[in-house]
């Protein structure tokens, strides 16, 4: 279904009020440049599964229109009502930058950067989920099923729970779910589990994030038993991992165009058709191990066991959250390393590292991918990482190595791919050399098995095995 083909109307029968499902996100399904620009959908296998169970069962999203100070008010994009949340420019500073990604995102990552406590981001932390339960109760028919996600609006599903206590709650948690002795530093700990375990039913990347949620949920709320089933204030609260996929169909089909397949084979002429080609493709996020790869590949050139003249490591950091200083450091530490690779082992007009600092449209990402001979996906902790998926649906012609972090949760199911430990440049370095030499028949037979996991668990399959924990008539 494409909701940017059809056309716009503002406000309109349904467009806030009585829905039977509200899902619930930071952000819109739809984007605009500034307030005069139109609406266009945003890209992701998410949004499109979320939008076709929402076409069918009269349902709204609601989200933050991603502009500061915007003051849109519910309207429809296609068939799909859509009901924006206003953020200021100093809550976007707070809320947004400051305790969702400098206190959050980097505590539920196993504080690889320092969390920082500031009161006045959770402040407005309390005010925006407060101003997100609003918007949904007033847009939830009664005895609907409201999806909340993600860790901007942990606090919603309790808020909402005492706005509205005839709906139906669920919560899934798209990043890690800390440990206990991180989840402890955390000043307001008791506030954030309370609004987590305000849902009726809690998702997680995997098992071990949702027994880290039960074990500090027993120490801290008096909640009581085990995954999947925690009783709080006398209420039960299901509690389970559901690892969330792509939309295989769309990487699979976009990969046997022949356009791609051209796009593809000029890529490699490009890069001077080395025998090898590694390939990085991730947000410039610390977390995902972008220098240590860096440094490995480096190790391996340095000591000959890759040769410069036939190899090349293309790395793909889309930019992302560049306002907060652990994003700029880390960007100024990437760059700092592939202008030092280069300047050392390359050759004129031919660079041995490749790097696109820039946002990358999905025929070009799906060339890639299959230039690709072995694809590097080591975050130092990851609640899925869906790249690892998408490199496997678009590997049609069956090839490809994926080198995958043990700390991603796409490691749970993709056993097949070459799994490291990210935390070790050692380990990081054999990884690669065992994927770049690896017999053609064992590599054809770990891309097979890697695909079928991944085919047999779509984005579609995911989004209905949820909802059907809430309500099994939205599985249908």
């Amino acid at each position: 279904m494409s909701v940017g083909a059809a056309e716009e109307q503002e406000g309109g029968p349904g467009s806030a009020g009585g829905h039977d499902l509200v899902i619930v996100a930071n952000r819109l399904p739809v984007h605009h440049e500034s307030g005069d620009s139109p609406w266009e959908p945003s890209p992701g296998g998410l949004v499109r599964a979320m939008l076709g169970v929402i076409q069918s069962r009269r349902g709204a999203w609601v989200g933050w229109s991603g502009l500061a100070d915007d003051d849109a008010t519910p309207f429809r994009h296609g068939d799909i009502p859509l009901v924006p949340v206003s953020l200021s420019a100093d809550e976007v500073a707070a809320f947004y930058d400051g305790f969702a990604n400098d206190t959050l995102w980097p505590l539920y990552h196993d504080a690889i950067r320092t969390p920082t406590f500031e009161q006045e981001w959770w402040e407005a932390y309390v005010t925006v989920n407060e101003r997100f339960a609003d918007a949904v109760a007033s847009a939830a028919g009664r005895g609907a099923v409201v999806w909340v996600h993600d860790y901007h609006l942990q606090l919603v599903p309790a808020m909402l729970r005492a706005r509205r206590p005839d709906v139906r709650i669920g919560f899934f948690l798209h990043i890690p779910f800390p440990p206990q002795e991180l989840f402890m530093r955390l000043p307001w700990r008791e506030e954030i589990l309370h609004g987590i375990l305000g849902a009726d039913v809690v998702g997680l990347q995997r098992r071990g994030a949702a027994e880290n949620l039960a074990q500090v949920s027993r120490r801290l709320v008096d909640a009581h038993g085990a995954v999947p089933g925690l009783v709080v204030d006398g209420r039960r609260v299901e509690v389970g991992a559901f690892p969330i996929s792509i939309d295989v169909a769309e990487f699979e089909e976009l990969a046997v165009r022949p356009r791609t397949r051209a796009h593809a084979e000029r890529l490699r002429a490009r890069l001077g058709d080395p025998d090898v080609v590694l390939l990085g493709i991730d947000r410039l996020d610390y977390t995902k191990g972008i220098d240590v790869r860096l440094e490995a590949f480096r190790d391996l050139l340095a000591s000959g066991e890759m040769d410069r003249r036939r190899c090349a490591l293309v790395q793909v950091a889309v930019p992302t959250r560049e306002r907060i200083e652990h994003y700029a450091d880390e960007r100024r530490r990437v760059e700092q390393l592939v202008g030092e690779i280069n300047g050392e082992f390359s050759r004129l007009g031919y660079p041995v590292v490749h790097y696109l600092h820039q946002n990358v449209p999905m025929d070009e990402l799906s060339a890639l991918y299959q230039v690709g001979d072995v694809m590097l996906v080591t975050p130092l902790r990851d609640g899925m990482n869906l790249v690892a998926k998408e490199y496997a649906a678009s590997r049609v012609d069956g090839g490809g190595v994926l080198v995958l972090s043990e700390f991603a949760g796409a490691a749970d199911e993709l056993g097949d791919a070459l799994l490291v430990n990210p935390h070790d440049r050692e380990a990081v370095r054999a990884a690669m050399v065992e994927a770049s030499t690896m017999d053609v028949e064992e590599a054809r037979r770990r891309m097979a098995s890697i695909r079928a996991a991944v085919r047999a668990n779509d984005v579609t399959h995911w989004a209905q095995g949820f909802l059907s924990r809430l309500d099994p008539a939205l599985a249908a």
